[in-house]
Parts: C-alpha cells; sequence; structure tokens
C-alpha cells in the first residue's frame, strides 16, 4: 500500500460473519489497486475479529480497528471516515459484493469530470446466495446541473444507493456527518447532492444483498432501526414523532447549510413542502426490494462472473 493511497475505502461492521469474507473478497480484488481499506469493528461478539485479522494479516491495505463497546451504526460509519486519508472516500458494506471493475469506473468517471462529486454504478439487489433478485434503473435526476432539480428527485424517486457512491472527501467533510434518525441516510445523502453533480456508470457493478439479518429487516420498526444506528436513541426521549419530524427538518436543515443561490434555496424548500403534502399517495414509501423478484431463466446477470473470489461457484 502506497503512503497516501487515493482513496479510501471505510467498512463498518457489527457481527458480520456470515457474509464477510466474500465482501472483503469482492474489494480486495478489484482491478483498481490504489486504495486503503479501514475496517471498524464495532465490538462484535461473533467471528468477525478473526475473520478481519485474517485478512489484514495477508494485505497490507487493510488497516483494522476495533471498538471497545457498541457505539451504533451510525457513529461507527462516521468514525470510519475519520480514520481515512484519501482524496476520495468510498464507504462499503460487510454484506455487499461489488464487480471487479467498481472502483476503476467510478475513480475514472470522477477524473473525467471535475465538477462531479460522486459516482456510483448500476444496481441489483442479490438474495442471500448472491444470486439477482431485483435489478433495477436508477431513474433519479442527480446529474442534473440544477441542485433544484437534483434534491426534489431525492426526495421523490425511489431507488438509489449512492451512500455508498465514490465520492471526494472534501465534499464530505463539508455536510453534516450522518445521523440516527429515521432514513437519516436519505437527508445525508440530499446535502451531499446540494453541494454537486452524481454520475452512474451505465454498468451493472454493485450488488446490494438483502437477506433476513440485515439491519433494516432485523429491525422492523422505526424505533428499532433508529435504536440500531445509535444505541443513544432508545428511551422515552426519542418517539417515533420526534424521529420522524428530525427526519423532515434533516432536510430543511442541509438546505439551510447548503452553498446555495437565494433562488436555488427557495426552489428546494418549495420541493420540500411539496413533498411533505405528497406523503400520503399511493406508493409513497416505495422500496426498491420489495418489487416483484425476476424470474431465475430471465436473469441476464451471473454475479459470480463479475466479482472477485467467487470463480467456480454454480448459479
Amino acid at each position: 500500500m502506497t503512503a497516501h493511497p487515493r482513496l479510501s475505502i471505510g467498512l463498518p461492521v457489527y457481527n458480520g460473519e456470515e457474509y464477510l469474507a466474500e465482501s472483503l473478497d469482492a474489494l480486495l480484488g478489484q482491478t483498481y489497486e490504489d486504495f486503503e481499506l479501514v475496517i471498524s469493528d464495532n465490538a462484535s461478539t461473533d467471528a468477525t475479529q478473526d475473520i478481519c485479522r485474517r485478512y489484514a494479516e495477508k494485505d497490507s491495505r487493510i488497516r483494522y480497528l476495533r471498538l471497545s463497546r457498541n457505539i451504533g451504526a451510525a457513529p461507527n460509519h462516521n468514525y470510519v471516515f475519520t480514520q481515512c486519508r484519501g482524496e476520495l472516500f468510498k464507504w462499503a458494506s460487510h454484506d455487499d459484493l461489488y464487480a471487479r471493475d467498481l472502483l476503476l469506473r467510478c475513480v475514472e468517471a470522477l477524473d473525467e469530470r471535475p465538477d462531479v462529486i460522486l459516482a456510483h454504478s448500476g444496481q441489483a439487489v442479490i438474495d442471500e446466495t448472491g444470486q439477482v433478485k431485483v435489478p433495477y434503473e436508477y431513474g433519479l435526476a442527480t446529474d442534473s446541473p440544477s441542485a433544484p432539480v437534483r434534491f426534489r428527485s431525492l426526495l421523490f424517486e425511489p431507488g438509489g444507493d449512492d451512500f455508498y457512491g465514490v465520492m471526494r472527501a472534501d465534499v464530505l467533510r463539508r455536510v453534516k456527518p450522518h445521523d440516527s434518525y429515521h432514513h437519516a441516510d436519505r437527508t445525508f445523502v440530499a446535502e451531499i447532492t446540494l453541494h454537486g453533480r452524481f454520475h452512474q456508470v451505465p454498468e451493472l457493478l454493485y450488488f446490494r444483498r438483502d437477506h433476513p439479518t440485515r439491519a433494516e429487516r432485523a429491525n422492523p420498526s422505526k424505533r428499532s432501526r433508529c435504536v440500531n444506528l445509535d444505541p443513544r436513541r432508545a428511551g422515552l426521549l426519542h418517539p417515533t414523532p420526534r424521529l420522524l419530524a428530525e427526519y423532515v427538518l434533516g432536510f430543511a436543515s442541509a438546505i439551510c447549510r447548503a452553498p446555495l443561490s437565494s433562488a436555488d434555496r427557495s426552489a428546494c424548500n418549495r420541493h420540500l413542502v411539496s413533498w411533505m403534502t405528497s406523503r400520503l399517495r399511493p406508493g409513497a414509501g416505495e422500496r426498491v426490494e420489495d418489487r416483484a423478484p425476476v424470474e431465475p431463466a430471465s436473469r441476464t446477470v451471473n454475479v459470480d462472473d463479475l466479482v472477485a473470489g467467487r470463480e467456480g461457484r454454480q448459479a
């Protein structure tokens, strides 16, 4: 590993033994190699520590950090970013998979487009075995030169995993750290896009795994998901109405903080009001994971052909 790798990958994890090795193989097998992989273990109680130490012994690009107590998923995401040194940054999840060229294509996209602040790729949801469950088109207008257009799209359109894109670290330092209220990841990405355009590489290179133990499914209620994000959310001081109110205020405060013209700020606020009045419309809470899965016979992508470490697996 170089003294100052260009790209830093931050991987926060808690009890990730089931899929962690697969994700590490996929990341370490990338065709783009100028990166560090910083793993922040949130005081796991399973075999996560053993897996991380075994991989760190084999690859000098890995730095393994272990917290003494579980601080929650959101603070751990923020912490691992502070430990990274690259001019570019990407969060990685311990249970997702990454095609070999994902990092290369995203870094190339940023180099070719100086005004773009985040690059990601085509995406699909995969199941426990790594087979494509729901491929989906990216329908958000985050490539627009207009900040209000980008913001409105993130408010109204489902889909997109830009939280896990490759981004310019200096921009990430200018936005408020990831919070732990309901859908805090949405307000976080919305604030980022108020700073500049995103770019989607037109190749299917990112695979988000949906499985019964994924945090969103293991914590079905809004409150339980927020407590998983930050244990300090437990208790009477953080009822569901407060978590929802913070969600709306998160968008409003992002608009206030962003470097916008007065006209763009007014337009974003109008979009926010329109979104708030639309939340009762049918399909307003649609999730990509809940769409009808594709039939096995109609799958056009074999994940095992694209992801390092999965060679020789049976489809």
